[in-house]
């Protein structure tokens, strides 16, 4: 592959497949290392309706109905996939051994067989293979990890952390491939795989062991939908019910290996929360918190203040924290971020790497598959310490 021209196509035209679509089209206008041409080839969805309004909506030069034709085509060099967690290890695959480079999206699969197999194709490939690990892109959780790493916090004691979200909260809601597969497949992979990588990186530092897991599916039945599903909201329904295979909600605690303990709760049936975030990082020279729902300021306590102005105090975000400068149009403290702009920011390293271009000049690189290991044994610890009745369980074992 010539890096003087890259070729970029999208499997998968759900919500997370538009989101990598879009943020190839704008990868190109943020920072200042230069990317050589990018050309947004196809977006592939079995579902040809998607694929063809995803593709004219953010300027692909066409669609495709089969992810197979992505894997041959010529002149495509850079795929995210972005599927249901089951089908990523053949589609993977298949995209290495034909010479692309791979973005998956998270949980690497719903099996840990699958995503052992995927780590030795990424370990035969001459290609790159990477994680979206996308809020570790998000510049407040990115400061709270510089506390933690740069000792302000001081020794972290400890850390909660909550992924809230309510797609799920309605009985009407469809059932869908969201719905199927093992014990922790539903809420702990789903929101939890994000929580969980954010619980360690916010305390700069890994989790060794989980205790006190628990698992609960709430909705047992949910009806079929009439037609297709693409991405999330009401959908028409028949009658008739299928079983819900997966957790609803989940909860664990943890052991990290600087001594902090961590716990951490999701939810995809809470109502009124659409997507609430929130990790807290307590250390023995202050906290810091941080709510995704209010993406532009970090809270930060510290011990340093005299006792009749001790307090927590708001850190308005800006040009001097990380990704900020340069990564917005209008980079000035306290304009609007969110998630839209970590999936531009991940692509954006993403196109760097394939580019060669060092490290030393553009982003943090994305997390390599064997990251993504890693992320899917912790929550496999999680499964099991809840199926044996909150036992605990080394993170690996």
């Amino acid at each position: 592959m010539s890096t003087t021209n890259i070729g970029v196509a999208v499997i998968g035209a759900g919500m997370a497949g538009k989101a990598h679509a879009a943020a190839y089209r704008s990868a190109t206008t943020v920072y200042s290392a230069s990317l050589p041409p990018i050309r947004l080839v196809s977006i592939a969805d079995v579902y040809e309706p998607a694929a063809k309004e995803t593709a004219e909506r953010f300027g692909y030069e066409r669609h495709d109905t089969s992810w197979q034709a992505i894997v041959e085509a010529d002149d495509i060099d850079v795929v995210s996939v972005v599927v249901a967690n089951r089908l990523h290890r053949e589609i993977v695959e298949a995209l290495l051994t034909a010479g692309k480079h791979v973005l998956c999206e998270k949980p690497l699969s719903d099996t840990m067989e699958d995503a052992e197999a995927m780590v030795a194709a990424a370990g035969r490939a001459s290609t790159i293979a990477r994680i979206g690990l996308t809020f570790r892109r998000s510049p407040g959780f990115a400061l709270v990890n510089k506390l933690a790493k740069d000792r302000t916090l001081g020794r972290i004691y400890n850390v909660d952390a909550s992924y809230w979200a309510d797609y799920a909260a309605d009985p009407a809601v469809p059932i869908s491939w969201r719905f199927k597969g093992p014990a922790g497949s539903g809420a702990l992979a789903d929101v939890g795989s994000h929580l969980s990588y954010l619980a360690e990186f916010v305390a700069d530092s890994e989790i060794v062991s989980v205790h006190g897991g628990t698992l609960n599916t709430v909705i047992a039945q949910r009806p079929k939908p009439v037609g297709a599903i693409s991405g999330r909201g009401k959908v028409a329904v028949t009658e008739e019910l299928d079983t819900v295979e997966n957790d609803d909600v989940a909860a664990f605690s943890a052991l990290l290996a600087n001594g902090a303990n961590a716990t951490l709760q999701v939810s995809r049936v809470a109502a009124g929360h659409p997507n609430s975030l929130a990790v807290q990082v307590f250390g023995e020279k202050g906290a810091a918190r941080f709510d995704f729902r209010h993406p532009s300021e970090v809270k930060l306590f510290l011990h340093d203040a005299e006792p009749a102005l001790a307090g927590w105090r708001t850190i308005v975000l800006g040009p001097e924290h990380p990704y900020w400068r340069g990564g917005l149009p209008m980079d000035a403290p306290g304009v609007g971020v969110g998630q839209n702009e970590g999936f531009v920011f991940q692509a954006r390293a993403f196109l760097e790497e394939v580019a060669g271009i060092t490290e030393a000049d553009s982003l943090p690189r994305n997390a390599d598959f064997a990251d993504a290991l890693r992320n899917m044994r912790l929550l496999d610890a999680a499964a099991r310490s809840a199926l044996a009745g909150g036992t605990t369980v080394a993170v690996g074992e």
